[in-house]
C-alpha cells in the first residue's frame, strides 16, 4: 500500500465541493485521479494543470480534507503552499490559484513565473 503524504496544495471548501460534484457526475471515470501540476506555456511562463488523469510512475498521492489527488514529484517546488478555490459569480466562474511561489502572474490568473 502506498503512503499518503501531507498535501503541498490547499483547497477551499468551494473547490472541494465543485471537484466532488464533478467526480459524482454520470459517466465519470472512477479510475482517474485529480491531477494538480504545472506545464510550460502561458503568458507568464508556466500554466497550472487541474484535471482528471491516470496515475504516472513519477506521481505522488496526497489527500487534503478527504480529497485525494496526484502530483508529479517535480512540481512541488512550484506549487508548495498554493490554494485552489472555486468562484461561481456573475463576473468570474472557475478555479482560481493563489500561489505564494509566483513572482509574476498573468491577468487571467492561470499562468505564472517563479
Amino acid at each position: 500500500m502506498e503512503q499518503i503524504t501531507l498535501a503541498p496544495v490547499l483547497f477551499t471548501r468551494h473547490a472541494i465541493e465543485e471537484i466532488s460534484r464533478l467526480k459524482n457526475a454520470v459517466g465519470f471515470d472512477k479510475n482517474s485521479y485529480l491531477r494538480i501540476g504545472v506545464k510550460g506555456g502561458g503568458c507568464s511562463g508556466l500554466t497550472y494543470i487541474l484535471g482528471f488523469d491516470q496515475r504516472q510512475e513519477s506521481d505522488e498521492e496526497y489527500e487534503f480534507e478527504g480529497l485525494p489527488f496526484i502530483m508529479n514529484k517535480a512540481h512541488g517546488i512550484y506549487l508548495l503552499g498554493m490554494e485552489i478555490d472555486w468562484q461561481d459569480g456573475l463576473n468570474a466562474r472557475g478555479f482560481t490559484f493563489k500561489n505564494p511561489n509566483a513572482s509574476k502572474t498573468c491577468g487571467c490568473g492561470t499562468s505564472f513565473a517563479v
